[in-house]
């Protein structure tokens, strides 16, 4: 799913009408204490993150002043969160909360239902997961007409929610279902959104996540890649997605895997299915290496396909090796992954990259002649000498064995890093 983060989708939220506290976002204390004095009154400081417990992080601050919204956005902006840097903040007015309130529109993906399903309780803010369940209170929504009002009334009234107030809660909920609908969300939550002392219901919070089928019927929100990723998209991950969005013949998926191009041990990855994935990523972990990426080619892809992800793969700087990983008896053709083999190698390994360790293992549906052309394809590179001097071909006999496969890759990945070290690069 396309995620946004908080200050994105209370952004969306605005222009569909809905309450949302005054504030903009931050990238630097200066224009966080431009902003409080904006706002003139109390504010609240946010740590910009796609993930939960942001307040028992320490990443949300309520401070009265501007000067203490600078102070705020520092400590926050220098922090890092389960792995993820902090690059902005979020600054906006301090909300008088009478009372908090939680509610999502998700997926019930149950057999029986296959629709949007609202959450509603009168427990909202952090720890919703402990909420008793007699106290979240679950409907499904019909998808086509969206929450109606009757439907949101009978919820609020079995929550609890006074009779004087049924009408407001059932008009923001039916809103909100609306503005679910219409920007094509997989999740929308508000976790809280509070009632203030004047009465007013306002979004305090927004988790806002797309379903990806849905990008291209949006592009007002400037989504670059209609994938789920941990974070913003590295270059790897935008040349990945524009091999998938100009070809959709097979997978062809490749995303950055954390790799920091210093650290040694990272392996180029290649598998090919996602039984195959699992098995390569079993190889890599049992000898202590790490995938620099992910890049799955199954789906019968041709193999111009292949050969612009095994490119991509091969051309990251500083692996210690790369790993073609079919563990799979695959029922694809799989000359189409041997002919793009040799080209990616044939024009990477000799100029950019000799001696490097490749790991071809390619077993399933024309295999002998898939194997041939690795081999008929690789002879010259493969001498004592060559380029291509660490690549080894396997073919079934070892379409299961992790443990051989991943200890051919760091015996040779040891040596060419060795080699490298010697050679001062």
């Amino acid at each position: 799913m396309a995620k946004f983060l908080e200050y994105q989708g209370k952004e969306w939220l605005r222009k569909a009408g809905m309450p949302v506290p005054l504030g903009r976002v931050a990238a630097s204390p200066e224009e966080a204490r431009q902003i409080a004095e904006e706002i003139g009154k109390p504010v609240a400081v946010k740590g910009q993150l796609q993930a939960g417990g942001r307040g028992k992080a320490g990443i949300v601050k309520l401070v009265n002043t501007p000067d203490e919204a600078a102070a705020a956005a520092a400590e926050i902006l220098a922090k890092t969160v389960k792995g993820m840097a902090i690059h902005q903040v979020l600054v906006e007015e301090k909300l008088d909360i009478k009372k908090e309130f939680y509610c999502s529109f998700v997926i019930n993906g149950a057999r029986e239902a296959r629709s949007p399903m609202l959450m509603f309780s009168t427990e909202g803010g952090m720890d919703i997961e402990s909420v008793p369940e007699e106290l979240l209170l679950k409907i499904n929504v019909d998808p086509i007409h969206g929450l109606q009002p009757y439907d949101a009334v009978d919820l609020c009234a079995r929550a609890g929610i006074p009779a004087q107030e049924l009408s407001k809660f059932a008009g923001f909920l039916t809103k909100l279902s609306q503005t679910y609908k219409k920007y094509d969300c997989q999740t929308l939550e508000i976790n809280p959104f509070i009632m203030t002392g004047d009465g007013n219901l306002v979004c305090a919070d927004c988790k806002m996540e797309i379903d990806n089928s849905s990008v291209g019927r949006h592009p007002e929100f400037g989504i670059a890649i209609a994938r789920d990723l941990p974070g913003a998209p590295t270059e790897l991950d935008l040349i990945g997605w524009s091999i998938e969005e100009t070809d959709a013949r097979g997978t062809g998926f490749l995303m950055n895997m954390g790799y920091d191009e210093v650290s040694p041990g990272h392996i180029g990855y290649h598998p090919i299915g996602g039984g195959s994935a699992m098995m390569g990523l079993d190889a890599l972990n049992q000898v202590g290496l790490k995938p620099a990426n992910y890049a799955d080619t199954s789906g019968n892809p041709v193999g111009s396909k292949i050969y612009r992800v095994a490119k991509c793969v091969l051309s990251q700087p500083n692996i210690d090796g790369y790993l073609l990983g079919g563990f799979m008896m695959a029922n694809q053709e799989q000359w189409h992954h041997a002919h793009a083999i040799v080209k990616a190698l044939r024009e990477i390994l000799p100029t950019q990259k000799p001696g490097l360790p490749c790991v071809l293992l390619l077993c399933g549906n024309r295999e002998d002649e898939s194997l041939e052309i690795l081999r008929t394809g690789l002879a010259d590179l493969m001498t004592p000498e060559g380029p291509g001097r660490r690549i080894e071909i396997y073919g079934k006999e070892h379409v299961t064995d992790t443990k051989f496969i991943g200890e051919r890759l760091l015996t040779l990945s040891k040596e060419y890093r060795a080699e490298k070290e010697a050679q001062g690069k």
